[in-house]
């Protein structure tokens, strides 16, 4: 079972990757975790969006066989605040391997999606599964993409149905043609752009989303 977390306070870039932390959640029976923490490494980052009152500082990802209660409580008392899923996991395109507790050389993008009220369930994962993925991969710069459907809630908090995690070079925090793999070629990047916001718009990614902008690192707990 996978299970992934938004998590609010301070100081969770060393919280959330220290050793007496992992302990901790091992023993609640977390086998596999990811980081991705808002730290200074991605301050540049031009894209950030944000529908909650405090943008999110972290998402934390963990692998289970067990129950997810004891990891939420391991985490909410890690953070001032948690929201949690249980959710499956798609990976169109796999990341590199990096070693554990190695920053993955990448800008890390983290989108919160929700379906728009005229789209049915269905329909808004089909089109975002079979349509939509191809698009973002064929438009963008991407070297690592992971699509995660939510199953269920583990916490009280705003309504969620997807979270995708998108990994880039460091250069397109703020350079448009390293974000889009356009090359330098500025009418292919309008191209690119174009293509990408209509697909966007078609599923409603284009209102009612977050974009967390992160560090990613790796840990096997066990």
């Amino acid at each position: 079972m996978k299970l992934m977390y938004a998590l609010w306070g301070s100081d969770l870039r060393d919280t959330l990757r220290s050793p007496a932390s992992h302990l901790r959640l091992a023993r609640a029976g977390a086998a596999e975790l990811q980081v991705n923490v808002v730290d200074d490494d991605v301050a540049a980052a031009a894209l950030r969006l944000s529908t909650y009152d405090e943008p999110v500082a972290a998402v934390v990802s963990v692998w289970t066989a067990a129950e997810h209660e004891p990891i939420t409580r391991e985490l909410d008392a890690l953070a001032d605040r948690v929201e949690g899923w249980i959710v499956q996991e798609r990976v169109p395109m796999p990341p590199p391997a990096t070693a554990d507790g190695t920053r993955f050389d990448a800008l890390s993008n983290l989108a919160f999606l929700r379906t728009p009220s005229e789209m049915t369930s269905e329909a808004w994962q089909r089109y975002w599964h079979d349509v939509h993925t191809a698009i973002a991969m064929e438009t963008q710069a991407t070297f690592g993409y992971l699509q995660n459907t939510v199953v269920s809630a583990v916490t009280p908090g705003r309504h969620l149905d997807g979270l995708v995690e998108e990994l880039f070079p460091m250069a397109a925090m703020t350079d448009p043609h390293a974000f889009w793999g356009s090359g330098g070629d500025d009418a292919e990047l309008r191209r690119r752009v174009t293509r990408m916001m209509t697909s966007i718009a078609a599923f409603g990614a284009d209102r009612d989303i977050d974009v967390v902008p992160t560090s990613r690192y790796h840990y096997t707990l066990r």
